[in-house]
């Protein structure tokens, strides 16, 4: 059956790993990749990226629309900070984000084929394939993205802070983007509901998207963004752009909350800091394009 189905993708598609990797996960579509040529001697037209087609299987991005939103919180119950004051009125330029954080096949496909600096981060017995990577640094997400852009052409990056809560938010004006409360099994935290709350990462598209078709924008991971950590928005920029003068370039900011936070730091206005060197086992992130 393996080997059958194989040929009918053979013979029905043109991106054959693609293809494969659709049905089988990266790993089993590497093993169906090699069978294929030694035992059907078939010449795949897959470039300079064999073995691991990344040319063609890049991360899925979504465009956002050009838009104005009040970034921040208001100070309501279920959200809330001084690092997260004083809202205010940010404009954005369209733009693309990924649909889903980077996984552990795309981060391992950079490795394999000698980029993301050869870091294996751990997935600490949970699986990787389609969970999102963990334990990788801003400097780490910053590898990614270079191997990325020489592989594709360039435009990818880390999205901006402004940008992450734009797309996270997606038009609604509430804590979170399916409401205000956390209610039960609209994303991995803890006291979110669901098999993986305070246990583990789940795999991305595990939840149902927001009003862009973004997968897991709150919990599962917390993801990095371009901008230096600041203590409040005093003096944000109101373009859209990262905020890299001032505050603390040592840090970087994180969005999102993540599987092992409560719903307390689970909300779109939420951010945090860490080090740029910083590794951790819910500490991940997606990427961003500017559109021509």
């Amino acid at each position: 059956m393996f080997e059958n189905s194989i040929k009918h993708i053979a013979a029905s598609v043109g991106r054959p790993f693609a293809a494969l990797r659709r049905i089988f996960g990266l790993t089993e579509a590497r093993q169906a990749l090699s069978w294929w040529r030694a035992v059907l001697g078939a010449t795949l037209a897959v470039g300079a990226c064999v073995p691991v087609c990344f040319a063609i299987e890049r991360p899925e991005m979504v465009a956002i629309p050009a838009g104005e939103f009040t970034m921040g919180s208001p100070g309501r119950a279920s959200e809330g900070s001084s690092y997260e004051s004083p809202p205010h009125r940010v404009r954005i330029r369209v733009f693309e984000i990924g649909k889903y954080a980077v996984t552990f096949d795309e981060w391992d496909a950079c490795v394999q084929d000698g980029g993301c600096g050869g870091h294996h981060p751990l997935d600490h017995g949970w699986g990787r394939g389609r969970r999102p990577v963990v334990d990788v640094s801003w400097d780490d997400a910053n590898r990614f993205v270079q191997w990325l852009n020489a592989k594709t052409g360039g435009g990818f990056r880390l999205p901006t802070e402004a940008e992450w809560e734009y797309a996270a938010r997606a038009g609604s004006n509430t804590a979170r983007y399916w409401g205000e409360s956390i209610g039960q099994n609209h994303a991995n935290c803890d006291g979110c509901g669901g098999q993986w709350e305070n246990r583990q990462s789940a795999p991305v598209g595990s939840f149902a998207p927001n009003a862009f078709g973004l997968y897991d924008m709150l919990g599962n991971v917390w993801q990095w963004v371009d901008d230096c950590w600041h203590d409040s928005y005093v003096g944000a920029p109101r373009d859209g752009h990262a905020w890299t003068s001032g505050g603390n370039c040592d840090e970087r900011v994180a969005r999102g909350g993540s599987w092992n936070y409560t719903a307390r730091f689970v909300y779109a206005a939420s951010r945090d800091r860490y080090g740029l060197s910083l590794r951790y086992f819910d500490l991940g992130f997606r990427v961003a394009r500017t559109q021509p």
